[in-house]
Order: structure tokens, then C-alpha cells, then sequence
């Protein structure tokens, strides 16, 4: 799930989320990465429901249309695929060369992949590979390939050849760790909260050592503000976004809601065992900018806690985000720029 790429080209980062399509482009000629396109456009409700492309003549045209509409013509674009039919875990291993490994690695994986393995794509990453202890930490990847072949076949009905499908969890946790250099210390937690589904990444020590999804997203929300006070879809989105006066109305709703997030991240520490606690936390996804999200879970888990931005370090092209409301859309961006960035790998 890694693909090597020359320098002098720009590379797409698509993201097709269950809430909206978002794109981004990323330069890597210069002698830094350069972000010189993003945009973005909603999915039609349904027609993605948790990670399953229940319509994919809509997705197709959707993704079909905002290319298009964009100017882009990308010989470059990565992808990627999230959510149950994916795995992620650490698991331990005896110590071995890399390319020992990848001869072993399918084997080892038996004991852990709920999947059938004879339908599975594997990856790995060694974790601690200076170590010299007798055993080594890998984190394990698995992908159902269905899915990864019907991501592949979605997109080429739309007009599009992806180079890599990567895994949304590196994705996110290749943006962060690109803008936050100094976060790469100690354990940290980066929560992205997404329109059906919030990711949580769990990094120490700049190795991510975690991932779990948490069923819940801004689309829960935004029903229950539907059913039981009666607003409409864009006076739900406007309380969700922060651009409501009548924000402080739902503030128990909201407040609710973070609280079962942040108890979704408590468990998803529970994995580590010991006395693991995140140092810091940050929030990115569309829900990021939920009104009092920010203040619950650091309440509740006990550290700092700041929304994210993949914008924080990367440069970003002149007139770029000129007809966007930056502070609103970047946290959104985190997926996209960090499938982006990959091709300068």
C-alpha cells in the first residue's frame, strides 16, 4: 500500500466519505510539499452508509462531477478504504529482517484477521526495527479485497486511475504527522470525527499503535436535532458547524453526544492496558467543530485537546483557500491531504 513516485509531479488525495467528497493536490517538485488545490462537494444522504457504497452510480457521478468541475486531470490520485472491513493492530513477532518477514508475514497473520484469508490484502510496518530484542513489534494490516477491488472499480467508472488505495487511518495519521512534528513525543491521541464514524488514532512516540473505529458522527447529531426539536438539515448543520445563534439551545444534545465520544476513546485506550493516557488530543474531521466538543473530551479524558489542521505546517498555494472558510473546511482536509502527501513518498 505504498507506491514510489517521481518528484516533479502533483498528486490527487480523494476522499470519499459517507458525508462529503473531498479533494486535495499536492505539489512535490519544490523542496517542500505545496498544497495547490482543494475542493470539496456533499454526498446525497444514504448513499454511502457506514463505509458500504450502497449507491454507486450516485458515488461515481458525485466524484465524476467534482473532478470536472475542479479543472483536474490527475495522472497521480490516491484513495483510500476505512471502517469494518478493515484491520489494523499491532501484534508481536519473532525479531527477523524485513524481508524475512514478508515471506512469514501471511502465516503470523492467521492468528489475528477475523477475515477469510484467502480474500485478504496484507501490509505490515515494524514498529521497532533498531530495536535488538528477541521479539518485534509489527503493526498488521488487513483489507478485505472486495473492498479495496470495488474502491478500484468505483473510481475507474468515474474516469479515474488510482495508483495507490492506502488505509484511511495512515492516511490521517500521515497529515498529522506532518504538521505536528512536535506531537511525535510521548502518547497522543488523534480523533477524526467523520459524518458517520469518528477514527481514533493512537500514536507513542510517533508510531501509531492503535486504530479503532467508534460509531459515532456528526449525522447522529444532526437526526436527533431533526426528530425531537424539528429543525431542518441546514439549521441542524449550521448548530453542528458553530454558525447558529441558537447553538446554545442543543448545548446538552451536543454535550451528550461528545461525552459518548469521549467514552469511545476511553476504550479504544483500554486496548494499550497499563496506566496509557494521551498527553494531548487532537480533533479533526467535520465534527471537529462541534460547539463544545473540544472542552468535553478534554474534560473527560484529562488532556489538552486542540482542533487539527493539515494545513498547520504545509505550505499552502497563494489564492488557494481564497474562496473558502479555511477554519471551517481544513479539519475536513486531514484524510485528503494526507493521501496527498504520500505521493512525494
Amino acid at each position: 500500500m505504498v507506491s514510489l513516485f517521481r518528484r516533479n509531479k502533483s498528486t490527487v488525495g480523494l476522499d470519499i466519505g459517507s458525508g462529503f467528497i473531498k479533494v486535495a493536490v499536492v505539489d512535490h517538485s519544490g523542496a517542500e510539499p505545496e498544497l495547490t488545490h482543494v475542493s470539496h462537494t456533499p454526498l446525497i444522504a444514504d448513499a454511502i452508509v457506514e463505509g458500504e457504497v450502497m449507491d454507486p452510480q450516485i458515488v461515481v457521478e458525485t466524484v465524476r462531477s467534482l473532478v470536472e468541475t475542479s479543472g483536474l486531470k490527475p495522472k497521480r490520485l490516491i484513495s483510500s478504504v476505512g471502517g469494518r472491513d478493515v484491520m489494523v493492530k499491532k501484534i508481536q513477532m519473532d525479531r527477523m529482517k524485513e524481508a524475512d518477514a514478508r515471506e512469514v508475514i501471511r502465516w503470523e497473520a492467521e492468528q489475528y484477521v477475523p477475515f477469510d484469508m484467502e480474500n485478504v490484502q496484507l501490509d505490515f510496518q515494524i514498529l521497532d526495527p533498531l530495536d535488538d530484542g528477541l521479539q518485534m513489534s509489527v503493526l498488521l494490516v488487513a483489507a478485505k479485497r472486495e473492498v479495496v477491488d470495488q474502491r478500484v472499480g468505483l473510481l475507474r467508472d468515474a474516469g479515474l486511475s488510482p495508483d495507490v488505495v492506502d488505509v484511511d487511518s495512515f492516511a490521517l495519521h500521515n497529515a498529522f504527522e506532518y504538521n505536528y512534528p512536535e506531537a511525535m513525543e510521548g502518547i497522543v491521541a488523534l480523533v477524526n470525527v467523520g459524518h458517520e464514524i469518528a477514527t481514533v488514532n493512537v500514536l507513542q512516540d510517533g508510531a501509531m499503535v492503535l486504530t479503532r473505529d467508534v460509531p459515532f458522527g456528526s449525522r447522529r447529531l444532526r437526526e436527533d436535532m431533526r426528530r425531537m426539536h424539528g429543525l431542518t438539515v441546514e439549521e441542524a448543520d449550521a448548530v453542528l458547524q458553530g454558525r447558529s445563534e441558537r447553538a446554545g439551545e442543543f448545548s446538552e444534545l451536543l454535550r451528550q453526544g461528545a461525552d459518548d465520544l469521549a467514552v469511545g476513546v476511553e476504550r479504544a485506550l483500554a486496548f494499550l492496558g497499563g496506566d496509557a493516557a494521551p498527553g494531548r488530543v487532537y480533533v479533526c474531521g467535520g465534527g471537529a467543530r462541534i460547539p463544545g466538543m473540544v472542552d468535553v473530551l478534554a474534560a473527560r479524558l484529562r488532556a489538552r485537546t486542540e482542533v487539527a489542521s493539515p494545513l498547520q505546517r504545509l505550505r499552502v498555494r497563494p489564492g488557494v483557500t481564497s474562496f473558502v472558510a479555511v477554519d471551517e473546511l481544513a479539519p475536513m482536509l486531514m484524510l485528503s491531504v494526507g493521501l496527498a502527501l504520500r505521493g512525494g513518498a
